[in-house]
């Protein structure tokens, strides 16, 4: 185990799956010693191809604890416009002021041009702009409050793009999310904040079944799929305080993929 983080609080959002993302970067983050909160929406991953996984916040924290680091863990909404003072509130009372925020949890449903309406792209908005920002200036109005001029802080959003036609409000919104990297950034460094976005591409993470996996293997050619640990050691580096010069960047971690 590591000790670049040590001391260090981190939030990340959306870690409720054995294979998710989210909860590769609390064990990779937990590694190098940062006290976890994640946050978890049971109820969107029901309405998933891949299901819930039951009780998996408990698993994880267990997981965590035995690395030697503080964790807690949260259900909440990120669409509920209340959610980020919550979730900073809380990270307050059980382990502290976080430095890093990991904004991993995302809504997504399909969407094509005979699909989509208001109430689609609302709940696309709602969670993946409007939750994912406040969450973001509230962790840095806090972070000014506790932190600044003392340790770096750190904030990473995940993204994606792409041509998938029945895709079209979850690619607008993170195309949004995108937009928001650069300014955001320019308005933290003073503060030592970092602001930059991960697309890791098409990463098994659980969704995809072995047709998806067949299609989409020679698209790849390093000759393998992209995993959750791909991206968690990204992440790693990001919020460490190596990259303290990397701000307002989108890189594109994904092994050369070829979108076809």
């Amino acid at each position: 185990m590591g000790h670049k983080l040590k001391g260090r609080v981190a939030i990340v959002t959306g870690a409720s799956r054995k294979r998710g993302i989210g909860t590769a970067i609390c064990r990779a983050l937990a590694l190098e010693g940062a006290d976890i909160l994640f946050t978890h929406w049971g109820s969107f991953d029901k309405t998933q191809i891949y299901g819930e996984d039951s009780g998996w916040e408990n698993q994880l924290s267990k997981e965590l604890e035995e690395l030697g680091v503080r964790v807690a863990h949260l259900e909440v909404d990120l669409a509920d416009p209340l959610a980020a003072n919550e979730i900073l509130d809380y990270a307050e009372k059980t382990l502290g002021t976080p430095s890093i925020l990991v904004n991993n949890a995302t809504y997504w449903a399909e969407s094509n041009y005979l699909t989509l309406d208001a109430e689609v792209f609302d709940r696309h908005y709602a969670v993946n702009i409007r939750g994912t920002s406040l969450l973001s200036t509230t962790f840095a109005q806090r972070f000014e409050q506790a932190h600044a001029g003392s340790i770096p802080g750190r904030i990473i959003f995940m993204v994606s793009k792409g041509n998938d036609a029945n895709n079209l409000a979850y690619l607008a919104t993170k195309g949004a999310q995108t937009a928001l990297i650069e300014p955001l950034s320019v308005g933290l460094a003073p503060l030592g904040i970092t602001v930059n976005a991960v697309d890791p591409g098409p990463t098994d993470s659980g969704w995809m079944d072995e047709d998806v996996k067949s299609y989409l293997l020679p698209m790849f050619p390093m000759g393998r799929i992209g995993q959750p640990e791909d991206a968690a050691r990204l992440i790693t580096f990001l919020v460490s305080d190596e990259a303290g010069w990397v701000t307002g960047q989108r890189i594109v971690s994904e092994g050369g993929f070829i979108n076809k």
